[in-house]
């Protein structure tokens, strides 16, 4: 199963991470790779064929060691511990999940929002964050380092994973507006886009760093991977509307 080089130094070696990619799976034409191949869509909620979503899933699992902690993803700001939904066997409407003990696995899926990952330098606690504009916006960052903090970790780093890019993500005045909690430097993370009054091009990761340095959060890495520029890599719901989901994960070992 093909995933993304993830570059970051500062995670432990006890700690594992892996964000998937559209490629490697069994779904086909809208959730395939886009290059007559079958798509590795870990989405059950996208329309995909029940099989074939658990096909993928089934390969994605032969390489992590447990069932991924899966969540009803609502944009909000809702941390649950994942050992406990791991234990009920159930799907919580969260957009973040933490774990302390080895082999409880969080998973955040995306399509261009951006999946964050988060780890206890110690290798004490990790966590996921589904970080959407409307989650970034509403705190799901701060929620998550905070819940993790309680849970015993210390200093924090990050890793950004695949989202819509700076270059791609155009916005409106609401969005720029929901970002006033953080101040003048988030207006910076907005480009006015000339002949478009009241659009914007918003850079995800800027913002997403800036809610990490708020939350006390400033070894961040990665945030390089744009979804919707790069087909071959990644499904996108804003360029195809009807696509697939990969997987952002990281557990303790």
């Amino acid at each position: 199963m093909r995933s993304l080089p993830i570059h970051w130094p500062d995670l432990p070696e006890r700690i594992g991470a892996l964000s998937t990619v559209r490629s490697g799976g069994v779904s086909l034409p809208p959730y395939d790779d886009g290059a007559g191949g079958g798509g590795l869509n870990l989405g059950t909620h996208v329309g995909d064929l029940p099989a074939a979503v658990e096909h993928n899933r089934a390969l994605l699992r032969s390489v992590l060691p447990s069932e991924p902690v899966w969540l009803e993803q609502v944009h909000g700001i809702r941390v649950v511990d994942a050992k406990s939904v791991h234990a009920q066997h159930s799907v919580p409407k969260a957009d973040a999940s933490f774990a302390t003990e080895p082999g409880i696995v969080c998973a955040i899926m995306t399509a261009d929002c951006m999946p964050v990952l988060l780890a206890d330098r110690q290798g004490k606690v990790v966590g996921a964050a589904h970080a959407g504009w409307r989650g970034l916006a509403a705190g799901v960052i701060e929620a998550t380092v905070g819940r993790m903090r309680e849970a015993g970790a210390g200093e924090l780093s990050a890793w950004l994973g695949p989202g819509i890019g700076p270059a791609c993500f155009e916005v409106g005045d609401d969005v720029l507006r929901a970002f006033d909690r953080l101040g003048d430097e988030a207006r910076r993370a907005f480009t006015a886009i000339q002949g478009k009054p009241g659009k914007y091009l918003a850079d995800l990761p800027q913002l997403a760093r800036l809610a990490l340095s708020v939350a006390g959060v400033t070894h961040v890495m990665g945030g390089d991977y744009c979804t919707m520029s790069e087909p071959v890599n990644f499904y996108s719901f804003r360029r195809e509307r009807v696509t697939g989901r990969m997987a952002t994960l990281i557990w303790i070992k």
